[in-house]
């Protein structure tokens, strides 16, 4: 009897196993995979695992390496370019900077190609352990210009693909960069505005180009053609686009922009897209930047990839998915406890900060502590102000929904005169929203700031009694709020902005929104700073 119970038992356990796994996998999910500034994803599979990156721009550490079990669910486990050695951003904004990386693996081993903007110059880094430090770049010195650059392995050679007016391949050596045969012309797809973001897949004996065309705004596609022949000519499919949302049918959805796409077939055989678009705000305007988005694709043999069955995609996926697992996800509240990684003492990994924070340019970390004082961000003030194109005391993370709220506790015990911090909604140098503390004379003044080109306006002040004080910027999609208060819970508005000013169609770049915190002063000798308790970042529907 007792043999018999055990084997119910487990026959129960069984059972409700299956039934969760069947519903995992019919569970569909939410575009996008990777929200707020997400750009240019680019993904590859090792094993069960799926590895992805995206563009940074002038932020840095620079191209965020996520790991993931099923597409939907995301974690970031580091950087490729950690230390100033691999990249020099100085001088770097919104339109230039790290442009449009691919991540591809190849016998145990991970490679991120990519661009860095004004100087164009293309090269690559690699690891065993993408989670851990990359190498040193290994430059492509034969085709400077131009941007968006892959790797291709096929028959134990590697080519480099690019674009350079049309579309580029050349096979070089993995180990050094170097050319080792001609350069061959593949196109420029179907005429489209911008081509761009060239992947090359091999699949029933077919060589698969994919690419974007449009230009990374509302006339945004992926288009794919194929050869028999590596090197062409590549016939397009008839169907093409194989996924836009510039029609009439999806001219009233949410997402927006779809493009610069990638594949990638799971374990089990079933094959995937990754790409971009973006979530409008009003009437088509976007200002969390452009996100990662996933959609399933049917790949029958010796045929064209479809996508998701119409070549769109909706927030709400209703796909059979993989196997969900969830991964870690940020939380709500960072509180800035230090956390050890092993890492050179120049990389930004070594320095404790929660992944996912970045700063502008080659940031300079002597201004930056979570050690000096124990469960504080200590922030050091720079010369250089948030609205100049360079590297302020800056350090931020993404806003990722339209709804939501972003608060920090300050101690401003040691803000001397003529220093300030605070909290911003940073979407460029002479575009941003901020909340401002600042010593005159001994008081200490609480502002808003609001910058918008060559316009800097402050609508209210109030002074603070106390040495701490809660900053919060809120935001009802429509508008964006700066606030303060002295005890955390009565807040004084200091300004109410549209959000208008700070997106991509008003201002420009590729970036999105960033949240965080900053500090700066006009004298190289200021020896004041400013810690910070934490930052706490809540979302709404």
């Amino acid at each position: 009897m007792k043999n018999l119970k055990t084997n119910i038992w487990i026959l129960a356990i069984s059972i409700t196993l299956s039934m969760l796994t069947t519903m995992g996998m019919a569970q569909g999910f939410k575009n996008p995979v990777l929200p707020g500034f997400h750009a240019d994803p680019s993904v590859c599979r090792a094993g069960d695992d799926f590895y992805l990156v995206n563009s940074t721009f002038q932020y840095f550490p620079g191209v965020p390496v996520f790991h993931s079990k099923d597409l939907v669910n995301w974690e970031q486990v580091g950087n490729c370019l950690s230390r100033p050695s691999q990249v020099d951003l100085k001088g770097t904004d919104g339109n230039s900077g790290i442009y449009a990386p691919t991540i591809r693996y190849h016998e145990g081993r991970f490679y991120m190609v990519t661009t860095v903007f004004p100087l164009r110059h293309h090269f690559y880094v690699w690891t065993d352990n993408p989670a851990g430090e990359w190498s040193e770049p290994i430059v492509i010195d034969f085709a400077i210009g131009s941007c968006d650059p892959t790797l291709f392995f096929d028959d134990g050679k590697c080519y480099f693909l690019w674009k350079e007016g049309d579309i580029k391949i050349c096979e070089i050596d993995v180990a050094t960069g170097k050319k080792l045969g001609d350069i061959h012309h593949l196109g420029t797809g179907l005429g489209g505005r911008y081509p761009e973001g060239p992947h090359i897949y091999k699949k029933d004996g077919y060589y698969y180009l994919l690419l974007a065309e449009g230009g990374t705004e509302h006339g945004h596609h992926v288009n794919i053609l194929r050869s028999k022949n590596l090197f062409g000519p590549y016939e397009p499919n008839p169907a093409n686009p194989i996924l836009s949302h510039f029609n009439m049918k999806m001219q009233n959805s949410p997402i927006q922009g779809l493009g610069h796409a990638d594949l990638v077939q799971a374990p089990d055989s079933s094959w995937w897209m990754i790409c971009l678009g973006y979530r409008t705000s009003g009437y088509l305007q976007h200002v969390m930047g452009r996100e990662t988005m996933l959609a399933p694709v049917r790949w029958d043999e010796g045929d064209w990839p479809v996508v998701n069955q119409d070549g769109t995609l909706q927030k709400d996926m209703k796909c059979k998915t993989l196997p969900l697992i969830p991964m870690v996800q940020e939380p709500t509240r960072e509180e800035f406890n230090y956390v050890e990684r092993h890492a050179p003492k120049d990389s930004h990994h070594s320095l404790g900060l929660p992944m996912g924070w970045m700063s502008l340019c080659n940031p300079d970390y002597t201004k930056y502590s979570l050690t000096e004082r124990k469960g504080w961000l200590r922030l050091r003030p720079s010369t250089t102000d948030l609205s100049e194109t360079a590297s302020p005391t800056f350090v931020a993370r993404r806003q990722t929904e339209l709804n939501f709220s972003a608060t920090a506790l300050l101690d401003l015990s040691h803000l001397t005169d003529g220093m300030q911090a605070g909290i911003t909604a940073y979407a460029a140098p002479l575009n941003h929203y901020d909340v401002v503390a600042e010593r005159r004379d001994g008081i200490i003044v609480i502002k808003s700031n609001v910058r918008l080109g060559q316009t800097s306006h402050s609508e209210k002040e109030v002074t603070l009694n106390g040495d701490r004080v809660y900053l919060r910027i809120t935001s009802d999609q429509n508008f964006y709020y700066l606030m303060a208060s002295a005890d955390g819970s009565e807040f004084t508005q200091l300004a109410k902005m549209e959000y208008r000013f700070l997106s991509t169609e008003t201002i420009g770049g590729f970036t999105g929104v960033m949240l965080g915190l900053f500090t700066q002063c006009k004298q190289e000798t200021n020896k004041g700073y400013v810690d910070v308790d934490w930052f706490d970042y809540k979302v709404g529907e």
